[in-house]
Parts: structure tokens; C-alpha cells; sequence
């Protein structure tokens, strides 16, 4: 068996969707999930974007053992210099640099030529070099560039001292046979080949990023980047779940990863929570309908056998089959298994707000799923938050002009007010701006239910501007007008002191 190496990029790639930033201590905690999963290196930031980035890496750096901590750079020299200060505490660390080497990034993005990226390439790898043995070379929007010069780059690189060398699909444009055959074009002509290992990095703009992936390491790569539930810019990335079960259950193919699959799923839980991305119901392995079955034929033969309509056992990627159905009279030890099978652990007296919470939530719905208990404990980490609202009440109607009264405890001092409005969100939010008395705009706002029914908890997603900034709300409740004060307030507590 040969081994595919895993590289994790949720935390850098994954973090750039809009609205799923992290905090220092967020990532710590996805960092430590990705270490027990498995994964062999976990690319950590983009340390020279920001000071929150660069201290992201090093703080990650610190909290991991085993799994090689990489930072993305540019192929400039302060960059370089940059991530390798961030990465100073790191066990084992890799500097990831690159270029453009398409036509597209040669001639419009650098106004260059392919001699002189060629040069910055080979300056850029000799740079890192100097301060980490492990380099990795990215030729950015490889799938659209020429086989023939990226030839010429993979082989200048190696030669320069890169470990690894990364062939993006950054537009996702490619056809499975095309990414395939590229790199099968670069192990026929690239001399030293065999002094580094071949990445590949897919985008899912076409979705086609999984198959790329596929077909890349059954023409000899032996690194994939991939984000968990496939996150990431644009349609996002390669799926690690994918990937991982897909050479589980075709184990002729004769290639292995040394990640533990039974900590899929609360990893995917994890991310979706703290990133507020939800998972679509039918995502490959993950969805919360990966593993069902409405089908009578189905249940019939599943039933009987459960390979019949199964490749896989849901064991093998974390999913109790026998879970526990949570209704109002499960108990705090149920619930509290349920928050552990979705990756969140919770000390005794956390337990106790989210319960009572939890007990007024299954006195409003039928039953109670996964993402209602993430919603849960997610609104007992809100509690923590400088503003909270204290009250709500709304008066609105057909013929009736929209009235809300709202009260809020700000750092432990009570405020009220009270407006009308174009609707009863929108009075609620004049009586939320007539207390938080700064200039901010709703750029976006975005509602989605959960799962189905008229007592489902609704998932409000607010983009506000404040003082040139943006910044990303997000609040639940089974009653919507609450859920979008929540989430307006979720994005006020991310910018006033």
C-alpha cells in the first residue's frame, strides 16, 4: 500500500469564504480536531494578510504535536521572511510559496514573461529554502497553464530545493482526463521527479474537484489539499471526506491515509458550527441524508442486508446508527451524548443552560435534530457577549402598522426602546439602532430554515457595515424576528468595545 499524504487547508483556503472567519481560538480548536483525524500537515494561514493570521499560525504551532504546520506566502521575499517568523515554534513547518505560471496570471496579473517567472519561481524556492528544509511550490492556475513550460517550472523548482510541488486546479476548469494527463505529462518529462512529491489542489467550480483529485493521484500524485465538507473559495475545494472514503471502499487501488475515519463526521459537525456554514442535506458522506433511506424498497433491503444499498457502514465515518432520538423528555445525559457525537464537549454547568434551553426548544418543535443542538450550544456561547437582548415584543399585522419594543443588557446595564416599521424586523432593528446609537448598514441578510415545518428553527446570516468594515451576524431562533436581532446584535458585539 502506498501512502497519500493528506494536507489540510480549512483553516487557510476553507477560512476565505465570506463570513467564516475564525478566531485564534476557534482554529486552535479545529487544529487539534484536524491532529486527531490524522491529517498529515494543516496549512495554518496566510501570515502576512493580517496580524490576526499571523498570530493564528504561531498560537497553532504551539498547540499542535505531530501534523507539519505550513504557511501560504507569495513569492516575495517579505512574505517569506514573515511566514517563517510565524512558524518558529512549529514542530515540523513548510513554507508554501508560488506564482502564477499560466498564461492568464503571466501576462495580465504580472505583465511578465515566462523567463522571468520562471526566475522568480527558482529565487523564490531558494529564498524559503534558507529558512525551512520543507518548501512547497505552487504553480497557481496550473490547469490552464501549458504542460510544456509547467514542465520547465516543476523541474526548476525541484531543482532549486522544493519537497513538494503543488499543480492547482484554481478555476476548477479542468476535465478529470486533463488534470490526469497533466500530471501524468510532468512524471514523463520532469527530470528529479522523484526528489519531491506531486500535490494536487481542485477547486469545485465545475464539480468536478474530487474527480480531479482522483484522477491526479491515479497518474502518480501523492499529496492532496482538500478542506473539510469542502469548503472554500468560490464552489470550494476537494472534499477530505471524499477523498478518504473513496480510497477506504476501493481498496484495490492499493493507496492508504493514516486518518481515522470514525472522526469524520464530528469534524464536519465542527466546522459547519463555528464557520455557520451548513451542510447540505445531500453531501456525500456527511449530509444528514448520506445515510437515510425513505425509500420503502430501500429500507426493505437495508433491513435485510445492509450492503444492499450501502457501500459504506456510517460507523466508519462517526455516525451512530443507533443514535438517540432527542424529544422533551431525553434527559441531560442524552444530550449531552448527542453534543459529543457532533465534536462538542461541555463542562456540567454549560450543560445546564443549554439543557434548559434545550427543554424549551423541544417543547415548541416535534423533535430535535443535529443542527438544533449545534444551534443550542451555540447560543450558550452568545451568552458570553457584551450585548444581549434582554426582551422582544412585536405588534404586527395585515392593516396593522409593525411595533417593536426591545430591551437590551449591555455589559450588565439595562437600555430599552421602542419603533415602528416597514415590517416587524424592520422595527426591531430601529429600536436595536435608537440604543446602539452608531452608523451601520445592513448589506446582507439572509434567512434559512434549518430542516422543514412551520416550527423549524430558522438560521439568519447578516452582513452589516460599520466605519468602512464589515462584519458577519448570525443568530437562531424558532422565531424569525428574534433570529435576525440576534444575529444583527452578533455582528454590533464584533465591533463595539
Amino acid at each position: 500500500m502506498e501512502k497519500l499524504f493528506i494536507f489540510d487547508t480549512t483553516l487557510r483556503d476553507g477560512e476565505q469564504v465570506p463570513g467564516c472567519q475564525l478566531n485564534t481560538i476557534e482554529k486552535i480548536q479545529v487544529a487539534k480536531a484536524l491532529e486527531a483525524l490524522g491529517v498529515d500537515v494543516i496549512e495554518a494561514g496566510f501570515p502576512i494578510s493580517s496580524p490576526g493570521d499571523f498570530n493564528s499560525v504561531v498560537e497553532i504551532s504551539k498547540a499542535v504535536t505531530w501534523p507539519t504546520i505550513c504557511a501560504l506566502t507569495r513569492g516575495v521575499q517579505k512574505d517569506i521572511e514573515v511566514a517563517a517568523e510565524a512558524l518558529k515554534f512549529a514542530k515540523r513547518k513548510r513554507i508554501h510559496t508560488g506564482l502564477g505560471t499560466s498564461e492568464f496570471h503571466i501576462k495580465y496579473k504580472f505583465n511578465s514573461t515566462q523567463d522571468e517567472i520562471l526566475e522568480r519561481a527558482i529565487a523564490a524556492t531558494k529564498y524559503a529554502k534558507k529558512y525551512v528544509e520543507d518548501v512547497e511550490f505552487y504553480c497557481e492556475d496550473a490547469g490552464r497553464t501549458d504542460k510544456v513550460y509547467l514542465a520547465r517550472v516543476v523541474e526548476a523548482v525541484i531543482k532549486a530545493g522544493a519537497t513538494v510541488v503543488n499543480i492547482p486546479d484554481t478555476t476548477g476548469y479542468c476535465l478529470p482526463w486533463e488534470y490526469g494527463n497533466k500530471i501524468k505529462y510532468l512524471f514523463e518529462n520532469v527530470k528529479g521527479i522523484q526528489n519531491a512529491i506531486i500535490s494536487t489542489h481542485c477547486h469545485n467550480d465545475l464539480g468536478m474537484a474530487t474527480a480531479n483529485t482522483m484522477a491526479g493521484v491515479m497518474n502518480g500524485a501523492r499529496q492532496v489539499e482538500v478542506t473539510i465538507n469542502g469548503i472554500g473559495e468560490r464552489a470550494g475545494n476537494t472534499s477530505l471526506e471524499e477523498i478518504a472514503m473513496i480510497l477506504k471502499c476501493h481498496k484495490g487501488l492499493e493507496i492508504e491515509t493514516q486518518l481515522n475515519t470514525q472522526k469524520i463526521y464530528p469534524i464536519s459537525r465542527l466546522v459547519s458550527s463555528l464557520m455557520n456554514m451548513p451542510v447540505q442535506p445531500n453531501k456525500a458522506i456527511v449530509g444528514r441524508n448520506a445515510f437515510a433511506h425513505s425509500s420503502g424498497i430501500h429500507q426493505d433491503g437495508v433491513l435485510k442486508n445492509r450492503e444492499s444499498y450501502e457501500i459504506m457502514d456510517p460507523k466508519d465515518v462517526g455516525i451512530d446508527e443507533n443514535s438517540i432520538v432527542l424529544t422533551a423528555r431525553s434527559g441531560r445525559a442524552a444530550l449531552k451524548h448527542r453534543l459529543s457525537v457532533l465534536g462538542v464537549e461541555v463542562e456540567n454547568g454549560k450543560l445546564d443552560s443549554i439543557y434548559e434551553e434545550f427543554l424549551r426548544l423541544a417543547d415548541r418543535k416535534k423533535d430535535i435534530n443535529d443542527d438544533d443542538v449545534l444551534v443550542l450550544a451555540g447560543m450558550e456561547r452568545s451568552e458570553q457577549k457584551r450585548i444581549k437582548i434582554d426582551y422582544l415584543q412585536v405588534t404586527s399585522g395585515v392593516g396593522v402598522k409593525a411595533v417593536a419594543s426591545l430591551g437590551l443588557i449591555i455589559a450588565g446595564e439595562k437600555f430599552e426602546a421602542a419603533a415602528s416599521g416597514n415590517g416587524p424586523v424592520d422595527a426591531a432593528i430601529k429600536a436595536l439602532k435608537q440604543i446602539i446609537k452608531r452608523n451601520m448598514t445592513l448589506q446582507e441578510f439572509t434567512i434559512q430554515a434549518i430542516s422543514r415545518g412551520s416550527d423549524d428553527v430558522g438560521k439568519v446570516h447578516m452582513q452589516v457595515e460599520h466605519q468602512g468594515g464589515i462584519y458577519y451576524g448570525f443568530g437562531a431562533n424558532t422565531d424569525i424576528i428574534a433570529a435576525s436581532v440576534e444575529a444583527y446584535i452578533d455582528a454590533i458585539n464584533k465591533f463595539v468595545k
